[in-house]
């Protein structure tokens, strides 16, 4: 029995029961029908109001009753306050007009040989109790969106086709199969805890032998090979859903399946037809072309919207001669088990995944990797998340209205649960700016002196030194270039987006979005006087105390040409402004899991894998 705090399938039963209101008013028995069902001699019975005529019904009810016409009213009539919700099941609806027009059937323990179908969704039911085994005729069973995590077989009623446990948290098949029903046809675990190979034993035709439909999605099932081998023991297996699990990210998955279950007929809610069993055909017999292993593609195309950083460069202040260098990179997330297998020279920093977006200062050259380090070390103490991931960066490129990345990278790596919780989450793109300022090298500060001071002593003796070829003085120079000394970078997070990746895990091979960071606001430079400016007006203002009556005179002349001109330059700078349209920033984002389309192609695929192998 379950104790008092665990909420049971047959107590929301119960309380849905009473929700009904199968026994209340213009259900059930009461005053309002007593007279049709009060003698067990009536020769209709319960059949009033199924096949009588309406017109002898209504000459026959007594004062204060109502019809079954009257009563099957108030409940179809949505206005009624008797009314079904309109989203309620049809099991339901029909309860409640058989309640009406034969109410005996829906009395006591006569409602349990009734149901044929149940349905108990996000009720928050923990346990199957044994009160389920009330319900002697129930075919179908759904309990999805509850909070079970173990399920006794013995309570389940034996006559039971539809067995129904999606969004749960079972994680052990072991007390399922203790005693399962045997005339089951459609098992669906999709959502759960379950984890292989420790569970796939349970997925055979000794306790499944009438399966036809198995839904195994969205769980953690790693073990391609070993799933299939268990699998192929339901020969009435014909629908099958492992969309979801990380073995679906193998390459191989879908091919190998098709040829591995040849009665199969619908996978992953995808019909196989008799092209694609041609396609793989012979790849259940090359297991060694099966590696535990997911191949993932980014591509990163082009950053719109950057502002032009000239215009920034003129509110700087410093010296003349150090130049300022601007460059622009993306950053993203992908899962830590990543294996780099290309000798890439791409730089990573370690991080851990946050619910919320963060900025982070990614370094993409090798001068400042102690830096980054030095950064990323207090976010590695911090409480583990849900996964880890990585931050790749693109190489950088300098302005342009529109920045062409060319970014291509595949990622591999055989931490399929890791890759699954990634995906899952989704990953953060961003967009970062790079200001790097340098200027000429001086001498150091000793030498540099004792060269000045003998420059010095040496000036009255420079008339009569003998003077130097320039030839000689072009060698000098050239032998002396200029050389540039440089801060640490200055990085400045242009946008940050999150990217939803969670299509990857279903049927979808790639996903690729336009991330709009909107438009940037950027300071404008204030516009000085130059000093012809300032000398022309303060011309103005001497002249304008000798000449005072004279401008007074001629006030009224300028007044009306000086606003007709600033009417036409408002006018041309509105029409400028309209012409020349902010662009929000942008960068194109596409990721792609590899799958191989035929099993001659996994053959190629896998031998140039192998041969690059051997070349590195």
């Amino acid at each position: 029995m379950a104790g008092p705090s665990r909420c049971s399938v047959s107590a929301a039963f119960q309380k849905h029961l009473r929700h009904l209101g199968l026994q209340d008013f213009p259900c059930g028995l009461g005053s309002w029908n007593k007279s049709r069902f009060n003698a067990c001699t009536s020769p209709r019975g319960g059949r009033l109001g199924l096949g009588a005529d309406p017109a002898g019904q209504e000459e026959a009810v007594p004062l204060g009753e109502e019809s079954p016409e009257a009563l099957m009213e108030l409940l179809n009539d949505r206005h009624s306050p008797w009314a079904l919700p309109p989203d309620c099941s049809p099991q339901d609806q029909h309860l409640r007009e058989m309640a009406v027009l034969t109410p005996e059937l829906v009395c006591g323990s006569n409602v349990f040989r009734v149901f044929r179908s149940l349905r108990i969704i996000g009720k928050g039911v923990e346990e199957v109790d044994e009160g389920l085994l009330q319900l002697q005729q129930l075919e179908e069973l759904i309990l999805s969106a509850n909070q079970i995590s173990r399920i006794t077989s013995a309570n389940l009623p034996r006559v039971l086709k539809v067995l129904e446990l999606c969004c749960n948290a079972v994680a052990d098949l072991q007390d399922l199969c203790a005693q399962p029903p045997p005339e089951l046809q459609h098992l669906g675990l999709g959502h759960n805890r379950l984890c292989g190979p420790s569970q796939d034993k349970y997925l055979t035709a000794d306790f499944w032998p009438n399966l036809v439909s198995l839904d195994l999605s969205f769980n953690n099932f790693t073990d391609l090979l070993g799933l299939v081998s268990q699998l192929s023991s339901l020969q009435k297996l014909r629908v099958l859903v492992l969309q979801g699990n990380p073995l679906a990210l193998i390459p191989t998955y879908r091919g190998f399946l098709v040829d591995s279950l040849p009665k199969l007929s619908i996978l992953d809610d995808i019909h196989i037809g008799p092209d694609e069993r041609h396609q793989f055909h012979g790849l259940a017999r090359q297991p060694e072309l099966i590696r535990s292993e997911a191949r993932v593609v980014v591509s990163i195309g082009e950053i719109k919207g950057v502002p032009d950083p000239s215009a920034q460069q003129q509110l700087e202040v410093g010296s003349e001669a150090r130049v300022i260098t601007y460059s622009y990179c993306v950053t993203y997330e992908f899962a830590e088990g990543e294996e780099i297998k290309d000798g890439s020279s791409t730089e990573v920093a370690k991080i851990h995944q946050h619910p919320v977006v963060a900025t982070l200062d990614v370094d993409s050259s090798a001068r400042d990797s102690r830096e980054t380090r030095g950064q990323q070390e207090p976010a590695a103490m911090e409480e583990p998340k849900a996964h880890s991931a990585k931050v790749f960066v693109t190489p950088g490129k300098p302005w342009a209205d529109t920045i062409d990345c060319s970014y291509r990278k595949e990622h591999t790596t055989k931490d399929l649960v890791g890759l699954k919780s990634y995906l899952a989450s989704g990953t953060i793109v961003s967009v970062i700016e790079e200001k790097v300022l340098s200027w000429p090298v001086d001498a150091d500060p000793e030498e540099n002196a004792v060269t000045k001071g003998k420059a010095r002593r040496g000036l009255q003796k420079d008339s009569a030194m003998v003077p130097v070829p320039r030839d000689k003085q072009k060698k000098k120079k050239e032998e002396k270039p200029c050389e540039l000394c440089s801060d640490p970078p200055i990085r400045r997070t242009l946008g940050t987006a999150k990217v939803t990746l969670e299509t990857l895990l279903a049927t979808e091979d790639l996903v690729a979005t336009v991330c709009d960071f909107g438009i940037l606001i950027t300071e404008q430079p204030l516009q000085l006087p130059s000093p012809e400016e300032k000398d022309r007006k303060k011309g103005k203002d001497k002249s304008k105390k000798p000449k005072a009556e004279r401008e007074s005179q001629t006030s009224q002349k300028t007044t009306a040409s000086a606003k007709g001109k600033r009417k036409n330059k408002d006018a041309a700078e509105l029409e400028e402004g309209r012409g020349l349209q902010p662009v929000p920033l942008s960068v194109q984002f596409q990721m792609q899991l590899l799958r191989w389309p035929s099993a001659a192609g996994t053959q190629s695929q896998e031998s140039v894998a192998m041969a690059a192998g051997k070349t590195q």
